[in-house]
């Protein structure tokens, strides 16, 4: 049997400069795919769809909102020639009603322990509309080493640099954040896997960056505790999304390699600006990612923001506007108050105003978004700040003997000062 899986593109956030990471969720779906099943990998991004495919099974791995759009559009293609096409991830459990209009089949839920039974309906010739394990997630143990050799690295490149790979140490998240759909998503109930499984899958990783893309690391302090002890000995440097602002934690978290943290910045108080430099006393950089257009947000209130993340010495920003995910918190309230302007999923790429704002016009809002981008990258542009991030990481990689450069000739690393036989 012969299964094409394929990671739709869509279109990047504006002023950002463009740059891909591994996709994640196809190498975690990949790993509940059984070996007699030959699995061709598409990063739609990156790579052309072969039109003239024809393979048994065609399965779409959409994270995103704005993916669907392109989605749909491969789907068509597909079973215009009779090619069966089913559909999973985030973003088809936050649309499943519409998805499923341009699928044969929907996959809801977390993967792990279902798909052979999928493979077995398929087979027979019986494929279910819906297969939903929504609110009923798999044992967290059963969450195996993501299947990152259908990857072709070259592909996650920047400038001859290796993109971060991407790894989860847990699901769920207690948090109920008002934009966020991880409650609906994972569950608000945090799920850690086991430490050693984790481990594993770092090991097996052969990049030394990292992304930990867990919803927060901030949810259980004993646990952070033992992760981050047993992360010390590999020498990894990583990413991660706000780790728990607590001295020994952050001591720790720098000991296992954290290299910089996406921090949400909502305001410009001494809380703020605390957490911000207990980060940098750490040694860890910080991302400020900033969300424009909430409730509590007017013109000055805007500029004041972008102010105070100067004056603070952020490394890095990133600004988004608001948008309202479906099965989001802010979606209900913007429903139940009229204030959505379009559901045109292409637009949901959190650079474009879908709503109606509070304090000022929708186009106001987009001019603002343009304003703080511009304003913070005035002396100098987002690819030379997150050039000094990735100097900073290089002179760690150098002190503890993990830095490797790339040979373009041989498409291989090799550690300073000597070749890889």
């Amino acid at each position: 049997m012969h299964m094409t899986l394929i990671y739709p593109s869509w279109r990047k956030l504006e002023r950002q400069t463009e740059f891909h990471l591994p996709p994640h969720g196809p190498v975690v779906f990949a790993a509940e795919v059984p070996p007699e099943v030959t699995l061709t990998f598409v990063d739609d991004n990156l790579q052309e769809i072969d039109t003239d495919d024809r393979p048994d099974l065609v399965a779409l791995s959409v994270m995103l909102t704005a993916q669907l759009p392109r989605a749909f559009e491969i789907a068509a293609r597909y079973r215009e020639k009779g090619v069966p096409v089913l559909f999973g991830g985030i973003a088809v459990m936050l649309h499943a009603e519409e998805v499923s209009l341009h699928a044969d089949s929907v996959f809801l839920g977390e993967v792990e322990g279902r798909f052979g039974g999928v493979l077995a309906d398929f087979q027979a010739g019986r494929l279910r509309p819906v297969y939903d394990y929504m609110g009923d997630p798999p044992d967290i143990a059963a969450v195996g080493t993501a299947r990152r050799e259908i990857l072709d690295r070259d592909l996650y490149r920047y400038r001859g640099v290796q993109m971060l790979d991407l790894v989860h140490a847990s699901r769920g998240c207690k948090f109920n954040c008002f934009p966020c759909c991880t409650g609906f998503l994972g569950g608000r109930r945090f799920r850690p896997r086991p430490i050693d499984a984790v481990v594993a899958e770092l090991e097996a990783i052969p990049n030394n960056r990292l992304f930990v893309v867990d919803n927060s690391l901030a949810q259980d302090r004993q646990w952070l505790v033992d992760l981050f002890t047993a992360m010390a000995p590999l020498k990894k440097k990583w990413v991660s999304h706000p780790i728990l602002d607590d001295d020994q934690i952050l001591r720790l978290a720098a000991d296992a390699g954290s290299w910089y943290v996406y921090q949400a910045i909502f305001d410009t108080s001494d809380v703020i600006r605390r957490r911000v430099e207990r980060l940098k006393d750490h040694g860890i950089g910080v991302e400020g990612t900033i969300i424009l257009g909430t409730d509590d947000q007017d013109e000055d209130f805007i500029k004041r923001l972008v102010d105070f993340l100067l004056e603070i010495g952020l490394n890095v920003a990133e600004f988004t506007i608001l948008t309202p995910f479906p099965h989001s918190p802010i979606r209900a309230q913007f429903e139940q108050e009229g204030r959505i302007l379009s559901n045109h999923w292409a637009d949901y790429t959190a650079d474009r105003v879908v709503f109606e704002p509070k304090q000022m016009t929708p186009e106001k809002l987009q001019e603002l978004f343009y304003y703080a981008w511009d304003t913070f990258y005035a002396g100098s542009g987002y690819q030379l700040k997150m050039g000094e991030l990735f100097k900073q990481v290089i002179e760690r990689e150098m002190a503890d003997g993990t830095y490797r450069r790339y040979d373009p000739r041989t498409r291989r690393g090799f550690a300073k000062g000597k070749r890889e036989p």
